[in-house]
């Protein structure tokens, strides 16, 4: 019983931290509605803004994060696929047909243009790849109505997906701990740390359970 009420509070303050991200990940995006070149992190590219296809990825990459990351958060929601498939079904095809095609390209795009020079930019092309490669998996799985391997696979997507929060929440770490790192240096971490720990955490959160469930199917079987 204990062990139920600390999974219920896990997954309650792992919902809230989500749902705070996204709102300060509006919040950010607001300012960039308003199209101008010198908005915020746009000063820092000012040497590729000119290129058409990369503005285009990057507006389209900004605008479009908030609904991958709220309906990611829907589809790790066992109560919601138990209670209500249809919703479950539905935020599902969102998800996945936004990262395939929106999200998962722009982000690929801007790769190629990362701040932090090669380092970062090897980081961010993997980061996309993977990205688009899991998202893809987890449909194609679900096609084939291997539940298990579907589920998995979008949630090592979402593990990707949160990537865009935890860059931030390192960045912020190393500004308020006041780190000595050169800011190049620094953008070159946390490029590579904001999704490499996302993924780790979740396989061994996958792993983990399916370790109980075939212990669990042994009891039963002897």
């Amino acid at each position: 019983m204990m062990l139920q009420y600390i999974k219920r509070g896990f997954l309650f303050v792992f919902t809230a931290l989500i749902l705070y991200g996204t709102w300060l990940m509006l919040r950010l995006s607001w300012p960039y509605t308003s199209l101008n070149r010198y908005t915020d992190f746009l000063m820092t590219k000012q040497w590729v803004y000119h290129i058409r296809h990369w503005r285009l990825s990057f507006y389209t990459h900004v605008f479009i994060s908030s609904v991958v990351l709220i309906t990611g958060l829907l589809q790790c929601s066992w109560y919601l696929l138990k209670k209500y498939p249809r919703l479950h079904r539905t935020s599902g095809k969102i998800y996945v047909l936004t990262v395939l095609c929106l999200s998962g390209p722009s982000g690929l795009i801007m790769s190629f243009y990362a701040n932090g020079g090669i380092a970062a930019r090897i980081s961010f092309v993997l980061l996309s790849c993977l990205w688009l490669g899991s998202t893809y998996m987890g449909w194609r799985y679900a096609l084939q109505r291997r539940w298990q391997l579907h589920g998995h696979m979008l949630l090592r997507s979402y593990a990707l997906t949160l990537s865009a929060l935890t860059l931030r929440l390192y960045a912020y770490l190393i500004d308020v701990f006041n780190i000595p790192l050169h800011p190049k240096d620094a953008y070159i971490l946390i490029s590579w740390l904001s999704w490499t720990l996302n993924l780790l955490f979740m396989e061994a959160r996958i792993r983990f359970f399916l370790k109980k469930r075939i212990a669990l199917l042994l009891t039963h079987t002897q």
